[in-house]
């Protein structure tokens, strides 16, 4: 208990080195690596009730930390957790009970669950429920470590939030118009550099334009060779003139 009397806001750190994280939809939890942001900090709200201390973990969104009795998946043990409004007459709901053990703590909710961080697959993976650790294997995934949040990381985690939200809401200007990738790439590139580039799209086309020219040519002798030996040259004048018009009127 003594882990939660020391600070008002936590973050919780899972055997996968994850953190509880409340999602932006203001219902559902999740872990994730990233322990900064305003979705990894708990408020703890301490109370004694029948001389037990328990504690309450507040989202940002104002919600708690909650153990349902709704399963995870169908047929499994585990119990989803989610976050809620507070519910007067159904506060117990909301209340965990802390068991330190070692250097970490265990989390019991009202049902005698554990809050346990899941690995493993998908839908496993990055999940968060509430169970008991059924073999050796996953007794560790009911142990969260406790860090405590300090006053200036909450105020660095507000400042890079809102940085990111202002930078994502910012509306591109119509003048600018980066219609593409590329077109920026473009817009980036230095003059010489786009030179350049423009040089080896020149030098490409004239490659295959020669190419296919170079190529009907050959096929223009090999016929010229079999219409003289075979049929007398009567074909010669039409493939000429046809060679002639294909060369200067849709190659150059």
């Amino acid at each position: 208990m003594e882990f939660f009397t020391k600070t008002s806001v936590v973050r919780l750190r899972s055997h996968l080195d994850k953190y509880l994280v409340a999602d932006a939809d203001g219902s559902h939890v999740h872990q994730s690596r990233k322990a900064s942001g305003r979705g990894a900090r708990w408020t703890v709200e301490e109370i004694t009730e029948g001389g037990t201390k328990k504690v309450r973990l507040r989202s940002y969104h104002g919600r708690y930390l909650t153990a349902t009795e709704t399963p995870f998946l169908l047929g499994m043990t585990g119990r989803k957790v989610l976050q809620t409004e507070f519910e007067p007459g159904a506060n117990f709901k909301h209340d965990w009970e802390v068991t330190r053990d070692g250097f970490q703590v265990k989390l019991m909710c009202w049902s005698g669950r554990f809050l346990r961080a899941n690995g493993g697959t998908p839908p496993w993976r990055g999940s968060v429920t509430v169970d008991e650790p059924h073999s050796s294997t996953t007794k560790d995934w009911v142990l969260w470590d406790v860090e405590t949040v300090e006053a200036v990381d909450e105020l660095v985690d507000d400042l890079c939030d809102s940085t990111v939200s202002s930078l994502a809401s910012d509306d591109v200007s119509v003048d600018s118009e980066p219609a593409s990738p590329m077109s920026v790439f473009a817009l980036k590139s230095s003059p010489a550099r786009r030179n350049s580039k423009l040089m080896l799209q020149v030098r490409f086309k004239f490659r295959v334009f020669w190419f296919i020219d170079f190529s009907f040519s050959k096929f223009c002798v090999i016929i010229l060779c079999v219409d003289i030996f075979v049929v007398g040259g009567r074909v010669f004048f039409f493939f000429f003139f046809f060679f002639f018009f294909i060369n200067n009127f849709l190659f150059f």
